[in-house]
């Protein structure tokens, strides 16, 4: 049973959904389902879908700091398209 993931470099404290190791679980549909099999579904109301969406849009403006960084051009070009979706779904 899975009682509890730490990730000490991106973690927060308060709405799971926030947490960055939360966004990775649900990225795609294979063994990362049993951990949600384990903790339980994310609320999925109205509200919380629009939380997910500010969200989103925090981790993204991460990544995008990230590559920065890193020097990844292409990849912040990318990251534009991928804001633009995010941020037309909080209207």
């Amino acid at each position: 049973m899975i009682t509890g993931v730490v990730d000490f470099d991106r973690i927060w404290w308060g709405d799971l959904a926030a947490d960055w190791t939360s966004r990775m679980a649900t990225a795609k549909p294979d063994e990362r389902a049993a951990f949600w099999e384990s903790y339980g579904a994310l609320d999925r109301s109205p509200a919380a879908v629009w939380r997910a969406c500010v969200y989103e849009a925090r981790h993204l403006g991460a990544i995008r700091l990230e590559r920065h960084r890193l020097a990844k051009t292409d990849a912040i070009r990318e990251s534009y398209g991928a804001m633009a979706e995010v941020l037309a779904g909080l209207t």
